[in-house]
């Protein structure tokens, strides 16, 4: 019998969606917007010492060859032909460091993720050096001296791992971001790999100038980081190099954006003014505002939002980030296992449908916007004996939703303009609990793509639409238009005021923990950092867990 002949369905266009808890591989038909096939691998988070968070960058590499090696095969069973992908996008977690041999392609040290927070002495003694009266590091970069961003995570590399040291010394070493580390060993790693990052990954290392688009001496001597070893700075549409290897080996790696960016052009938002936030392990809420910088005075950053080419104007982006959200779902799953997946929380909270006055302020990695304070930890307060493990599912749904509402009251004050809905993505809005609760503490509808995978949908709308490429157009006439789920507030204004006002109190008791004191392995460096409240209270949690797993009454 004939083989059957493989269907074309036109120019497809794939995008490595290449996040903090997984990786995935995503095929689109460039002409309608539909996703055809994916495929996902969960990725492993280290935590070596309290506060630090790292991953494997080989780990991360071997995933996306995986992920793309499985669609392939997932299409050709679809009897989809592989040789209608024209090209690839890359869309990453941001901030997250790497440093390489550029000589073997080997990481010289683990990825330090965004959420590590082992730099904040670091932070300290570099904000001792920045003039009150002259903040060249924020205006700048449009960031405020933290733990979260690259530069002070490289420096910290520089500093303590020899090995590094030693490779720069000998000229060896390469630094990127995640997008850096991937483009440059899918276009042949030793062999003529090309190092290079986009404006929306470049602004958010603090080593960049948001104005003119360059590395900044300036920043790098503060860092004291040696710009040999950083990447090209290139537009985040354009043809970056070739795919050296596997089923997609000759494909054009031709878009590249930061994750929060990418969904900020998969949900079309390209007018002033938009905006969209995306649920992920972190919470993201980017607003667009033209090519004009907006500096906020309510504790979100300034940020590159896109540059749709070499000759396109660059857009930048006000943001409010928030670094705990799903993966508090994956903690209440892994570290006190009230959770056999974390798809289980919707209906644990649905069994109770409230906290019963108990609140959860998962600061894992202290306070990011809008107070950005480093010495915040984790609580959970509220408890009673009739507290189970269904009201603290429901808890950890309400903080997601309550530290939204701060960032986006902190963007409504400084855009002057309150948004009159939430247009929303990522994968905690399959969540429809979540969903109603966020329209109910927000006041005003959320509106949810019924394609939630806006993220990997910018990536791959970029390289589409890249010169020399050409296989997906941005022109507003010729984008799909786009199914969406509403979800309208249920509850009276008054509840919804005292609920938010309730979890503000929370936030309160949780600051100051983190302080200076020798944690208890006698390092002084490492913050003991966190409560002993809290560990009273996750060992309430667990007993409490214990005892309705076990079905103890």
């Amino acid at each position: 019998m004939a083989a059957a002949k493989k269907a074309v369905l036109g120019p497809l266009v794939g995008a490595v969606d290449q996040g903090t808890s997984s990786t995935r591989f995503l095929v689109f038909n460039s002409k309608t917007a539909e996703l055809l096939s994916h495929h996902q691998v969960e990725l492993k988070q280290k935590f070596p010492k309290e506060g630090w968070v790292e991953q494997d960058p080989k780990e991360i590499l071997q995933s996306v060859y995986e992920c793309i090696e499985r669609t392939c095969e997932k299409l050709s069973q679809l009897n989809i032909d592989i040789s209608a992908i024209k090209a690839i996008g890359v869309s990453n977690q941001r901030e997250t460091t790497v440093v390489w041999d550029k000589y073997t392609g080997e990481p010289l040290y683990n990825a330090v993720v965004w959420l590590d927070l082992r730099t904040q002495g670091t932070v300290e003694t570099l904000s001792k050096r920045i003039p009150g009266n002259n903040n060249f590091v924020k205006s700048k970069t449009g960031l405020p001296l933290s733990t979260y961003f690259s530069a002070v995570k490289l420096h910290w590399i520089l500093e303590n791992v020899r090995k590094v040291k030693k490779a720069v010394e000998e000229e060896r070493a390469l630094f990127g971001t995640i997008d850096s580390w991937l483009i440059w060993s899918l276009t042949g790693g030793p062999n003529g790999g090309v190092h290079c990052t986009d404006v929306t990954n470049a602004s958010r290392t603090m080593l960049f100038n948001i104005h003119s688009l360059e590395w900044d001496v300036e920043l790098c001597e503060f860092f004291e980081i040696p710009m040999t070893i950083l990447p090209n700075i290139r537009s985040s549409s354009e043809i970056y190099g070739l795919m050296k290897a596997g089923a997609l080996e000759g494909v054009p790696l031709s878009g590249c954006l930061g994750d929060q960016s990418a969904a900020l052009v998969g949900q079309m938002c390209f007018q002033d003014g938009q905006a969209k936030n995306t649920y992920g392990t972190g919470c993201f809420l980017l607003c667009n505002t033209g090519q004009k910088c907006v500096f906020s005075d309510h504790g979100l950053l300034t940020t590159v939002a896109y540059k749709l080419g070499r000759d396109k104007p660059v857009c930048y982006a006000l943001e409010g980030s928030v670094a705990i959200a799903g993966a508090v779902v994956r903690w209440l799953r892994d570290n006190l296992g009230i959770l056999k997946s974390s798809e289980e929380i919707e209906k644990l909270a649905n069994e109770v449908g409230t906290s019963y006055g108990c609140y959860f302020v998962p600061a894992f990695s202290g306070l990011y916007a809008p107070y950005w304070e480093p010495s915040a930890r984790g609580i959970i307060c509220g408890l009673t004996q009739f507290t189970n493990k269904q009201h603290i599912a429901f808890a950890a749904l309400e903080a997601v939703c309550f530290q939204t509402r701060e960032i986006l009251d902190a963007m409504n004050k400084d855009c002057g303009i309150p948004l009159s809905h939430l247009q929303v993505d990522g994968g905690m809005t399959n969540n429809k609990i979540l969903m109603q609760l966020q329209a109910d503490i927000l006041c005003i509808p959320v509106v949810k793509p019924s394609m939630p995978e806006t993220t990997a949908l910018g990536a791959a709308m970029a390289a589409g639409a890249a010169e020399g490429v050409g296989v997906w157009s941005l022109d507003p006439e010729d984008l799909s238009a786009v199914t969406m789920e509403r979800f309208e507030p249920q509850i009276n204004e008054e509840e919804s005021e005292f609920r938010y006002a309730t979890w503000k109190k929370a936030v309160q008791k949780s600051m100051g923990w983190a302080t200076g004191q020798p944690s208890a392995n006698g390092d002084p460096n490492i913050f003991c950092s966190v409560p002993l409240g809290f560990f009273i209270v996750t060992s309430m949690v667990m007993l409490i867990g214990a005892r309705y797993i076990s079905g103890v009454p």
